[in-house]
This record gives C-alpha cells, structure tokens and sequence, in this order.
C-alpha cells in the first residue's frame, strides 16, 4: 500500500490527491500545509466578491474529506520545520505543490517608501491571511496607483472602489471592512506599460469594473490608439479583441457624478516612486510605445501622478524550499514529467506540481492535467517506491520534528468560529483576522474532544 504526502492544499495539491485516489485504489495520501486552514489560495487569493469562484472550495472539500485522503494543517516544511529529507523517509513518496509566493519587484527607485506594496499584501490584508501585515493600508489615502493590468491588479482596483454594503456580505475580516468603509480613496489609477491588446485580464473582470455602483471608469483614447490592436483588432486572438471592444465602449461614455474615479492608463511604465512627507506621493511614469517586436521602448516622456498608496502587480515568482533544488532562472523546481531532479538525475519518491513545476502560468483548472501528470509520472514508479518500509502512523513522527498537526476537526472548528463570529457582527461567515484566532478555535475544539472522551470512558467504567 502506498502512502504519499503532498505538500499543500491548494488547487494543485488537492487535484494531485484527487489523481491519486483515483487511479490507485489503495493509496493513502496526506495533504500537508503549514496553515491550519485548506484550499490556499482559494481560500486566501481569490476576491471574496467573486463567490463563484470562491465555492470551488467546495469541490476541494469533496477530495479532502475522502476516505483515503488525510489533511494535516499546522505542518511547516523545510526551513524551521520538518526537513525535507526527513519528510521523504516517512513516505513513500513526497508531492511538493508549494505555488509561487515571492511578488516580482519593480526594481525602481522609492519602492521601499511607505505606502508602497505589493498586491499580494493588500490580498492578504483582506483575506484575513493569518501573516498578513496589520497595517492600516489606506489611511490618508486619496489617490491609489496599481501597477499592472492582470486580473489581481483589477481585484484590487475593484475592492479599492467598493463600498461596504457590496463588501459587508463576504467573508471579509472585520478589520478591513471597517478600513474600506472609512476609506477616503476618490481616484484610482490602474496602469500597464503595454496596450490594451496585450493587458491580461479577462473580459470578465475587466467588465466588473464598468458595474461598480457609485464609480466612474474612465479611458483616454489617445493612449488606446497607441496600440496597433486597437485601431484593427481583428486579427487579435479572442479574449483581447473582447477587451479592446469593452474599452472602446466606455470611451464613449460621458463622466458621471461618482464618489470615485477608477483611469485604466496604457503604454506608462514607472520609473520611480516620489516621496512626499516620508511616504509615497507620487509616482513618476515614462511614457512607452509600441517597439514593432511586441513590446515597448521609453520615448523620454515624464508623468508624475500623485498616490498615497502604490500597489504592485508584476508577477510572481517561486521560492526555493529548503532541501529541494531550484532553478532560480525560472523560479522553479527541476523536474521532469513532474519528477524531481537531482544533480542531473532523477530524485526517487520526489515530485512536484503546480506553480511550483511550471512556473506561475494558467488559471486553476490548469492545475487538474498538471497533476495528473505528475501523478501519472509517480504511480509509474510505485513498484519501485513501494518496497521501502515505512511508518503506519506518522502523527507522532511530525511531533516530533516539531510540527503541531491540525487535522480535519481542527479545521471545521475554525469554521464554526468563523460563522459564530460572523453572527456576532450581524453578517455572515466572516474569516478570523489572525494566527492567534485561528490557534484558539483549534485549542477549543481539542479541550471539547478531549472532555467528550473522557465522558465517554466515565460512561462505559460506570455501565
């Protein structure tokens, strides 16, 4: 019988569980994450306006609560926790799916200032990520600047222009609600140093921008006539010519009366964040064109528009886990056909998946045939990795490196305190803000357990 962990319980790592149970009838995985709470960045990525997407946490619970299928949260990997080569003696086989989670930089002067962060933070901060900085992100904020034209740097420009009776019916923490409320942000600036045919976003999205009660979306058509694309989208792939048509539509759009303006800018790339006062106050653009190859040369023209607050959206990149290899060119593990490498040959029982193998590419459903092909690639070797002997039970194992595993009662303890929290506040599930909520909701869970055996025991000596 082979036994498997997989390193992480996001869509990757749940999809790599999914493949195994599936194609092998006895195997038993344990889905490991150093969060006492599953679905990763479903959980603590996706917007918590986007409830569609949100309840593909149920489809992963499905995975998590099979009967073959273990979640152990509170278990830290590598650095600090327990040791990858450790790891591997207590399985068979090891799947790491540890994502992306290092934000690109922009490598400009100012970056540093306060004021200036990445949108992963500022994701963080209103998921309720138990790291998430405490900052108060927008106090004294009147003008915000993003930079990139992804789907993340659109999440953040709508939740930026939401108020709080759109944002209240979310799982939200409290704390950010109440910022967001206060917030006396009136201009949002949305900036990429490409055109409108190259910016990532979806359709989707970048609707949901134009839909937002009391916000004005504006465009300047001269930076979209910069595009090639634009005057001529017809031979763009289909996604950018439907978003180059919804940004011809608003360009037509008289300005309307609105407590806040949302500018999408094209062909600006920053070149320096200015300092006002100790903090940011504003951000110095170079004016960009079309360079006939794809992408953009400075033309030495300047813009300074002013923000108190700068939110990064650049990319991502991978973080190397101690005891693995890492490619730091591509921000990756080596592997082949997810296969672990090792000094230029193949790491027996070491696998990968996700953002982690293929660098941050794709949206979640693109997880499902990465997985199985790792998945694919490690059941070919079972033969192979099942003949080493390991341990039946590794809960005392991983205490033992440290690790205070939180298992499935855990996590559905937290639930319970967020719901009850939730209806404290007058709302509905509303997420807890931080590592001590989270620790306490478990600790509470573990004292009724542990009384309810012990009432149990008294019964049975009583009968």
């Amino acid at each position: 019988m082979l036994r498997v962990a997989v390193v992480g319980s996001g869509p990757s790592g749940v999809y790599t569980a999914q493949s195994l149970v599936q194609q092998d009838p006895e195997v038993l995985v344990d889905v490991l994450d150093r969060l006492p709470c599953p679905y990763g960045l479903v959980r603590y990525g996706v917007a918590p306006d986007h409830e569609k997407i949100k309840s593909l946490q149920g489809n992963l619970r499905t995975v998590l609560e099979h009967e073959r299928v273990r979640f152990l949260g509170g278990v830290e990997v590598g650095a600090g926790g327990v040791p990858v080569a450790r790891l591997r003696e207590l399985y068979h086989a090891v799947v790491y799916c540890v994502g992306a989670a290092a934000d690109r930089r922009l490598g400009i002067p100012g970056e540093d200032l306060p004021g200036s962060w990445s949108a992963t933070e500022f994701v963080s901060w209103y998921s309720a990520h138990p790291d998430a900085v405490g900052e108060d992100f927008l106090r004294g904020v009147r003008a915000a600047v993003v930079i990139g034209v992804g789907n993340v740097a659109v999440d953040v420009t709508r939740i930026l222009a939401r108020g709080s009776a759109e944002l209240s019916p979310t799982d939200m923490p409290q704390a950010a609600l109440a910022a967001l409320d206060a917030s006396g942000v009136t201009e949002i600036h949305t900036v990429g140093r490409r055109g409108p045919s190259q910016a990532r976003f979806t359709t989707k999205e970048l609707r949901e921008l134009g839909a937002l009660p009391g916000t004005d979306v504006r465009v300047d058509e001269a930076e979209l006539a910069l595009d090639p694309g634009y005057g001529d989208p017809s031979g763009l792939p289909a996604a950018q010519r439907r978003n180059v048509e919804v940004l011809r539509g608003w360009t037509a759009l008289p300005p309307r009366d609105a407590r806040r303006r949302i500018r999408l800018r094209f062909f600006l790339r920053p070149v320096e964040l200015l300092a006002v006062g100790g903090r940011v106050g504003a951000v110095r653009f170079e004016r960009t064109a079309p360079d006939g190859r794809g992408g953009v040369s400075g033309t030495g023209r300047y813009e300074d528009v002013e923000a108190q607050l700068v939110l990064r959206s650049v990319g991502y990149r991978g973080v190397p886990l101690d005891g693995l290899p890492f490619d730091a060119a591509r921000g990756t593990v080596p592997h082949t056909a997810g296969r672990v490498m090792r000094a230029g040959g193949v790491a027996r029982g070491e696998y990968v998946a996700g953002w982690i193998k293929r660098g941050p590419t794709g949206v979640i459903g693109t997880n499902r045939p990465c997985a199985k092909e790792t998945v694919t690639s490690l059941l070919e070797d079972a033969p192979v990795l099942a003949g080493a002997s390991v341990p039946e039970d590794v809960l005392p194992l991983l205490r033992a490196a440290g690790a205070e595993p939180v298992g499935w009662e855990g996590w559905r303890a937290i639930e319970r305190a967020e719901a009850e929290l939730g209806a404290s506040l007058g709302r509905g599930v509303v997420k807890l803000p931080d590592w001590a909520a989270l620790r306490a909701a478990v600790a509470r869970a573990e004292i009724t357990d542990e009384y309810t055996r012990r009432q149990h025991l008294g019964n049975q000596h009583s009968v």
